[in-house]
């Protein structure tokens, strides 16, 4: 019975499916708006207006501000809801507001503007929402006002006793007059010579071509100024805090500054057309973004510079420890911080600006794409990021440890974004990648305990007297500095090993500060090969080997 049923309604709905698709008037509204009609209060269009497809309706609305057929140019607008005898009149100057905006905030990119009546998209991809499908509404730009996305977009209508056509939307028309309000021409634009407002080259105007460099000069010139100002009062002042102070909110200030008049001056004196208009903003954003995240860095660097400063602390003192732990975590805030700062800062500049959208790209795959970009070309510096962080997490090395890293005898002096800064014995810096040097084993002397046994190993005569120089050594232990020893009963004299030239005696001296082991283990070692010959001359026994260099070769 059920199957019955169901071999019944089966090829009934899929009669009734395309069926409900249309209205009682055989309108197909899956494939455009249906209305009754459209702006019935212009005259015909004449071969100037084509409407097919949105690239044509596109090309009309250039082709009419070019011939300056401004009321042709209305029957690109769909003006249902202004009424029909003040449809002319509102839709000539319509047309010429919008034909202005589109030209000075947006870049027309024709491959999303597709020259098909159905708008459909053959090119695709499957995994976009309207892939192989027939559109009649399409999303041409965004703009912001009054913040608020706007958008300019393009319906296919069909009126009763016509033909379906591609015509700005009724909720983009009624959006015209504040767009033009905002982003037509300025008070100081409105200013200027006509010869000034004709066209130039490329899309520009002559007062453009002019501008630009005047914009970018006065942006510069207001940088210097408030870099020289700041210096000025910084020399000026008394007190080292104001003038460190001034001296660190220099930079951001400056960039803050330039940022500051280049976007004040091209989103509101002067409205510049849409190949800089879609550049322009985003770029001051970003160094606006830029310059207040610069300050904000430099203002904690200031703060944790005062409160915990390790200037005059020696960090390699076995004392120490805790600020060699509390500067290690210290410079990993900051790494953090700076991380931090500069994830917020994109976001911002992302937030702020659409040129994604109006230069025809989506955030999603734009971000997808430079950070794949970004991620292979700085793949190196983001490891050694990653690295730096790790290495103060797990206190592998802190700053002040001292280390033997590939036989340098050194301690960290610094651990930075992408090295680790190591001061030799000597004095010379040695510079490490940081993922070279997490990745290479090195000997930490200070970590855990401070003490620690120095081993020096010497080549004896296969007679010479250990007991002997185990007296000499515990000689020696008693008069070297108390402060750099262990307990004196840690020292030992072990024989370690013997070959054909002699045996390996070992001298294991206690040592309490790994920062002075070395210099205590070569004193020990000139006084031990001192005494050595001085008991060979007392007793007439030899001590070292003595090994003609072929020999030991």
């Amino acid at each position: 019975m059920i199957k019955t049923l169901l071999r019944f309604l089966v090829p009934l709905l899929l009669i009734a499916a395309p069926l409900a698709a249309q209205d009682k008037t055989g309108c197909d509204s899956s494939r455009w708006y249906c209305v009754p009609g459209l702006n019935t209060g212009l005259p015909q269009p004449s071969t100037l207006i084509s409407r097919e497809t949105p690239r044509a309706t596109i090309e009309s609305l250039i082709a009419a501000a070019r011939e300056d057929a401004w009321a042709e140019a209305a029957h690109l607008i769909d003006l249902s809801g202004i009424p029909a005898e003040q449809q002319l009149a509102a839709g000539t100057r319509l047309a010429r507001q919008l034909e202005t905006v589109i030209s000075r905030k947006t870049v027309i990119d024709w491959d999303i503007i597709l020259d098909r009546p159905d708008a459909l998209d053959a090119r695709a991809s499957s995994d976009q929402a309207m892939a192989g499908e027939p559109r009649k509404s399409l999303l041409l730009w965004t703009l912001e006002l009054d913040h608020r996305p706007v958008a300019i977009r393009l319906n296919r209508i069909k009126p009763d006793d016509g033909a379906a056509v591609w015509v700005f939307s009724r909720q983009t028309a009624g959006n015209i007059p504040a767009l033009f309000a905002r982003f037509g021409p300025g008070r100081f634009e409105k200013m200027l010579p006509d010869m000034l407002k004709e066209d130039a080259a490329f899309g520009f105007k002559w007062w453009e071509v002019l501008g630009l460099p005047l914009l970018l000069a006065l942006s510069v010139g207001a940088g210097w100024l408030v870099w020289k100002g700041t210096g000025w009062a910084a020399r000026k002042s008394s007190h080292q805090v104001v003038t460190d102070t001034l001296l660190s909110v220099r930079g951001p200030a400056s960039i803050g500054s330039a940022t500051l008049v280049a976007l004040a001056t091209g989103s509101y004196a002067f409205v510049f057309s849409g190949q800089i208009s879609t550049i322009l903003p985003p770029l001051a954003w970003l160094g606006l973004a830029g310059s207040g995240l610069w300050l904000a860095i430099n203002s904690v660097e200031a703060v944790l510079d005062r409160l915990t400063s390790f200037d005059e602390t020696d960090l390699t003192q076995r004392q120490e420890d805790h600020k060699r732990t509390m500067a290690t975590r210290l410079a990993a805030a900051r790494r953090a911080f700076v991380v931090a700062a500069v994830l917020i800062g994109g976001g911002i500049f992302l937030s702020q600006s659409n040129i994604f959208q109006n230069l025809g790209f989506t955030i999603l795959g734009t971000a997808g794409a430079l950070t794949l970009i970004l991620g292979f070309a700085a793949r190196r510096v983001l490891g050694n990021i990653i690295a730096s962080l790790q290495i103060a997490l797990n206190q592998s090395a802190k700053i002040g440890d001292r280390i033997v890293y590939n036989d340098y005898l050194c301690h960290v002096e610094r651990i930075n974004f992408t090295y680790v800064q190591l001061r030799d014995w000597d004095g010379t810096r040695l510079i490490v990648p940081v993922e070279e040097f997490i990745s290479t084993p090195f000997e930490n002397w200070t970590m855990k305990e401070p003490k620690m046994l120095r081993i020096i190993k010497l080549k004896c005569a296969h007679n010479a007297d250990v007991d002997a120089l185990r007296e000499a050594f515990d000689d020696i232990v008693s008069e070297l500095d108390k402060d750099e020893l262990g307990d004196p009963d840690d020292a030992k004299v072990r024989v370690a090993g013997q070959d054909v030239f002699g045996k390996d005696v070992w001298f294991a001296l206690p040592c309490a500060d790994p920062n002075t082991s070395w210099d205590a283990a070569c004193k020990a070692r000139e006084m031990i090969i001192a005494a050595g010959n001085r008991i060979a001359e007392e007793r007439g026994i030899d001590i070292f080997p003595e090994v003609r260099p072929a020999e030991a070769a």
